[in-house]
């Protein structure tokens, strides 16, 4: 007989009275995108309902164990502001939170569900293997319960003989399950289309379904996430719940994110993680709002809102604004979000996130990367693209004298070279090399001249930066490349035209 004073103890850990939801990631790398998102909509439950948010670490497949993914999966959370409540860091009333560190645990509630007929030991080693092959998409296979009809004399032959086996859940044959999903409803399926899946595997350590489903239980998780692929699962998980005589969880299926109309994301083919964008040059605030919004939409007087802070997600977020349908990860509307969340940027802050990547394009150190950042700001989708955008500060490129010529600026090689033989003369006279000083000089002579600004502002900003487009106009370029460089390349620019 089974020692029935740890169950309940067990119980008497649970906490109750309050929304406990969790993020359960195994170390197996990268963050990707479908992850984050299980790990936002999870934490907003818990924030949205006052509740707790819970880290928990399933390690118990080692084959696919990588080094520093844990690392990662607590940088990545930080990072985002994701913050846990309890964890394998922080500790808390039901730990351990890493599986490897629970593996006690899953044998003994396995040896309840035998006693209880809702499992077997099963010595079909090769139904094991195939079963592997089935997780690998090798083969189509359901093992068909063979030892769910052996004797309890010839189980205990098989155990006195030392012979391996696994723990297979026994499901019912006849009748059907039902449970109920916060996204799709009520969905029933026929006991006869499940299989007997392995609970426990011969080196004694639980399988995923298994163990989230015990470890849920005994951490008080009232609210489970996860994606829609996990629906087929459910019902078995159901079952598992009702042997034990455990209250069912609300469970929170989320649509696929795809690449596009018929491929999910997959860093195999090359999509983005969650490092991968931030490599790539976009802000952390940007990323997690846009993945807000991959399959969950605000309601109500919100509707039409795109943009929200994390403290606006938790008020908005309601799990009825989850969608059914699949969610499409485009990187042209990520690049609109993080050209918002750029723009509205701090200067000082933009500043310090922009210098590595200005340095890259800027190597003189006579440049103010301040004033740069300052002309950058509002023109600029990712911080990757300043480089490019700034390479003329260091060299002037050997540009086309047919760059003067800009209808809508009504600039012509005549009237530049003009412009230019009027404004090379007023900046020499500047007492004070500043952009204030450069821009009324600039301003005063065109009107001096009867011009439009543009007239003027064109070639001067040619002849400063080689370039039709830069990320700044005539008077902050002239101001950042100083007295001397300026009027050097306004001279080289009015020599070019002869």
């Amino acid at each position: 007989m089974l020692d029935m004073d740890f169950f309940r103890e067990m119980e008497a850990r649970i906490p109750t009275g309050e929304v406990r939801t969790r993020f359960a990631p195994s170390p197996t790398g990268y963050m990707h995108v479908g992850n984050l998102r299980t790990a936002l909509y999870t934490w907003l439950i818990a924030r949205h309902y006052g509740g707790k948010f819970i880290l928990r670490i399933e390690d118990t497949d080692q084959n696919r164990f990588v080094e520093g993914a844990t690392e990662l999966i607590y940088k990545t959370l930080a990072e985002c502001r994701l913050t846990h409540d309890e964890g394998p860091d922080v500790g808390g009333p039901v730990g351990p939170y890493v599986q490897t560190a629970r593996r006690d645990l899953y044998g003994k509630y396995a040896a309840l569900l035998i006693e209880r007929g809702a499992a077997y030991r099963c010595f079909c080693q090769k139904d094991e293997q195939a079963e592997q092959e089935v997780a690998e998409g090798v083969a189509i296979h359901k093992y068909d319960g063979r030892c769910s009809r052996l004797r309890p004399e010839e189980v205990q032959a098989k155990l006195d003989a030392g012979e391996p086996y696994v723990i297979r859940q026994k499901i019912p044959r006849e009748g059907v399950t039902t449970f109920h999903c916060e996204t799709y409803g009520d969905i029933t399926v026929d006991n006869d289309t499940l299989d007997d899946q392995i609970l426990i595997k011969s080196d004694g350590l639980p399988t995923y379904n298994f163990a989230n489903v015990v470890d849920d239980h005994l951490m008080g998780i009232t609210h489970v996430v996860r994606g829609s692929e996990y629906l087929s699962s459910t019902p078995k998980y159901n079952l598992l719940y009702e042997a034990f005589g455990w209250e069912v969880p609300k469970y929170i299926h989320c649509p696929p994110v795809m690449r596009d109309q018929h491929n999910k994301m997959s860093k195999r083919h090359g999509d983005p993680s969650y490092e991968d964008l931030i490599a790539r040059g976009y802000l952390t605030e940007a990323v997690v709002n846009y993945v807000a919004l991959l399959g969950w939409s605000p309601r109500g007087e919100i509707a039409e809102r795109e943009i929200f802070s994390l403290e606006e997600l938790v008020e908005a977020f309601d799990i009825g604004g989850i969608s059914k349908s699949p969610a499409i990860f485009d990187l042209e509307k990520l690049n609109y979000f993080n050209s918002a969340y750029i723009r509205a940027l701090p200067p000082e802050r933009f500043a310090v996130l922009a210098e590595p990547y200005i340095r890259q394009g800027v190597k003189n150190p006579a440049y103010d990367a301040a004033a740069i950042a300052a002309i950058l700001q509002q023109r600029c989708e990712k911080l990757t693209d300043i480089p490019e955008k700034l390479d003329f500060f260091d060299t002037l490129p050997d540009y086309d004298p047919e760059l003067f010529v800009h209808k809508k600026s009504k600039s012509d090689k005549d009237s530049a070279r003009e412009m230019l033989q009027q404004v090379i003369p007023a900046l020499e006279a500047l007492p004070a090399w500043t952009g204030e000083a450069i821009h009324d000089c600039l301003i005063g002579l065109a009107e001096g001249l009867g011009v439009k600004n543009a007239k003027l502002m064109w070639p001067v900003r040619i002849a400063a930066a080689g370039k039709a487009v830069t990320p700044g106009g005539a008077v902050e370029i002239c101001a950042i490349l100083g007295r001397e460089e300026c009027l050097r390349r306004l001279r080289a620019g009015l020599a070019k035209l002869g």
